[in-house]
């Protein structure tokens, strides 16, 4: 199991560097493939750092390289795409539809995501709408296992300064010790057990699609 390579969408964001720094030091991993638009500045062995055009699809099938495992950790929010919600699809829907496409053409086997508790393309809601439009789209192809990790509020230090974001995440830390039975789902959940999780999860063998809530991600984070 010491001969695997993943490779990872999204490594400069909150969970995408938790996912990082989780595979860096995992001893199953012997290549880490991060594609970025920007030079990380970090150096490791067996990290590869690939200055990626998503907007190009040759650069980004030959910048993708061989593996085993998909991490898509992209994502972006409105406040960056300043209400242009064709450039939102374009980065948390367009980027992990063609990385999916791309994986299968090179016969990865797993890919995992991160989605959102109440995804739904029948949403009204165009954040959730537009995950569940991501979910259904990855179904279609055929990978041996595609693991859909939905957290509700994600804790954790972001470099950029999110008020609003702030603000929800100091009141779900509050409440969330209420949220039990079917509720237990929406409970905060650290972006570093997230990444734990979904780096555990892409060691098991299962096959098929898995959804992974809160109590799911908190007890493979555990494991």
């Amino acid at each position: 199991m010491n001969e695997l390579t993943a490779v990872v969408i999204g490594a400069t964001g909150l969970t995408g560097n938790f996912v990082l720094s989780e595979l860096l030091k995992d001893e199953n991993f012997k290549t880490v493939r991060i594609l970025v638009r920007r030079n990380m500045n970090i150096a490791h062995p067996k990290l590869q750092q690939e200055i990626v055009n998503f907007n190009d699809i040759d650069d980004f099938t030959k910048k993708f390289g061989e593996g085993d495992v998909i991490f898509s950790c992209v994502g972006t929010t409105q406040k960056k795409a300043k209400g242009d919600k064709i450039y939102y699809a374009t980065i948390d829907h367009d980027i992990p539809v063609n990385a999916a496409r791309i994986g299968v053409s090179k016969n990865l086997k797993k890919f995992l995501i991160i989605s959102a508790i109440g995804a739904n393309e029948n949403s009204s809601n165009f954040y959730l709408n537009l995950k569940g439009k991501n979910e259904n789209a990855l179904k279609q192809f055929p990978f041996v296992s595609l693991g859909i990790f939905q957290p509700s509020i994600l804790n954790g230090n972001r470099t950029e300064n999110r008020t609003g974001e702030k603000i929800a995440q100091t009141i779900m830390e509050l409440v969330s010790f209420m949220f039990l039975g079917s509720l237990k789902k929406y409970r905060a959940i650290g972006a570093n057990n997230v990444a734990k999780a979904m780096v555990n999860e892409s060691k098991q063998q299962n096959t098929g699609v898995h959804y992974y809530q809160y109590a799911e991600m908190m007890n493979l984070a555990r494991s």
